[in-house]
C-alpha cells in the first residue's frame, strides 16, 4: 500500500512541479515577474531546513547529537565538504535552466524532451563508473533519442511571423533543456560516486550539497540580477504559485527517496510516464498552450516505452547502484 501511495505523490509532484512551474512562467500580472535565481536560492535554503530536521530525526531529536553529527562530518572533513561544490555548481546552473526552459516551452514538450537526462546518466555512468549496458538498455537509448527527435519535430502554421517567433523562443527552451540534461547527468553521476565512496548519511551529503548550492546561487542571483533585487528586493513577484513552486521543487528529491525506498525503477518507469501523460492533458485542456499532433504522440509513446525498457533492464544488473543514482538525479 505504501509503495503505490508513494508512487502516486510521485507522480502528483513531478507533474505539479512542471505545470505550475510553466504556469508562473507565463502568467500576466501587473507587478515584476518573481526572479528565477531567486526561487533558486529559496529551494536550497528549504531543502536544507528539511534535510536537518530529517538528521534531528535520525538522532532521536536530540540537538547535541546533531550538532556533534555536523560538526564531525561537515566541518572536521573539509575535503569531504568540498567535492560537493561540482555537483553543488552544476545543480544551480541546471535549475536555473529549467526556468528558462519552461519559459520557452510548453510543459508537455518540456517533460518529454527532459527524459534525455536517462541517456546522459547513462553514458556519464559508462565513462566515469565503467557500468555496462545491457541490450535493452542501449536499444531504449536508440528509441529515447528517436521519440525526443520526433516530439522536437517542426510543425507547419499559416502565420509566417509567428512562427519565426515561436521557432526562435522554442530554440532557446530547446538549449536549455539539453544543457540541463547534461548538467543533469554528470552531476548525477558525480553525486553517486561519492555517496559510494563514503557512509556519510544522504541527508548529511544533501545538506552539504545544499550549502554549496546556496553559495552558488546566491553569488549568481547578485551578478545577473542584481541591480533588480537591490531596486525591488529578492522577493519580488513573489506570491501563493511562486511559493508553491519553490516548495515542490525543494521537496522533490524527497519524494523520490520514499518512492526508491518502498517502489523500484520499474514503478518508478509508470511513474515517469503517468507524469507526461497528465502533464500533456493539462497542459492541452487547462493551459491551452499546446496542440498535440500525431508526430508528438508517436515520440512520447517511444519515449515511454524507452523508459520501461531502460528499468527493466537496470533493475537485476545494479539495482542499488542505479537506484541511489536515480534518488540524487531527481533529488535535484
Amino acid at each position: 500500500m505504501l509503495k503505490y501511495l508513494s508512487l502516486g505523490v510521485l507522480v502528483l509532484q513531478t507533474t505539479s512541479l512542471v505545470l505550475t512551474m510553466r504556469y508562473s512562467r507565463t502568467l500576466k500580472e501587473d507587478g515584476p515577474r518573481y526572479l528565477a535565481s531567486s526561487a533558486v536560492v529559496s529551494a536550497e535554503v528549504l531543502k536544507i531546513l528539511v534535510c536537518t530536521f530529517l538528521v534531528f530525526r535520525e538522532n532521536n531529536f536530540s540537538v547535541q547529537a546533531m550538532k556533534q553529527l555536523l560538526k564531525e562530518e561537515v566541518v572536521s572533513k573539509p575535503m569531504e565538504t568540498l567535492k560537493l561544490a561540482i555537483p553543488a555548481g552544476i545543480y544551480t546552473l541546471q535549475n536555473n535552466l529549467l526556468y528558462v526552459a519552461l519559459s520557452n516551452l510548453d510543459a508537455a514538450t518540456y517533460q518529454v524532451t527532459y527524459q534525455l537526462k536517462i541517456l546522459t546518466t547513462a553514458l556519464f555512468s559508462v565513462s566515469m563508473l565503467g557500468r555496462r549496458l545491457g541490450l535493452y538498455q542501449w536499444l531504449s537509448l536508440l528509441l529515447l533519442m528517436a521519440g525526443v527527435t520526433l516530439v522536437q519535430w517542426p510543425t507547419e502554421s499559416g502565420d509566417s511571423e509567428q512562427t519565426v517567433l515561436s521557432t526562435g523562443s522554442q530554440f532557446v527552451g530547446l538549449m536549455a533543456v539539453l544543457m540541463a540534461c547534461v548538467s543533469s547527468g554528470f552531476a548525477g553521476v558525480y553525486f553517486e560516486k561519492i555517496l559510494k565512496e563514503t557512509k556519510q548519511s544522504v541527508w548529511v551529503r544533501n545538506i552539504q550539497l545544499g550549502l554549496f548550492g546556496f553559495v552558488f546561487g546566491f553569488s549568481g542571483m547578485l551578478v545577473y540580477d542584481g541591480q533588480r533585487v537591490r531596486e525591488s528586493g529578492m522577493f519580488q513577484g513573489y506570491n501563493t504559485i511562486t511559493c508553491t513552486v519553490v516548495v515542490l521543487q525543494a521537496l522533490g528529491g524527497l519524494v523520490v527517496a520514499v518512492v526508491i525506498k518502498y517502489a523500484d525503477n520499474i514503478l518508478k518507469g509508470f511513474a515517469t510516464s503517468l507524469s507526461i501523460i497528465m502533464s500533456t492533458l493539462i497542459s492541452y485542456f487547462l493551459l491551452k498552450d499546446f496542440n498535440p499532433t500525431r508526430v508528438f504522440f508517436v515520440g512520447a509513446v517511444l519515449v515511454i516505452a524507452a523508459t520501461f525498457l531502460y528499468g527493466y533492464e537496470s533493475k537485476p544488473a545494479s539495482g542499488s547502484t542505479n537506484q541511489t543514482n536515480t534518488s540524487v538525479n531527481s533529488a535535484t
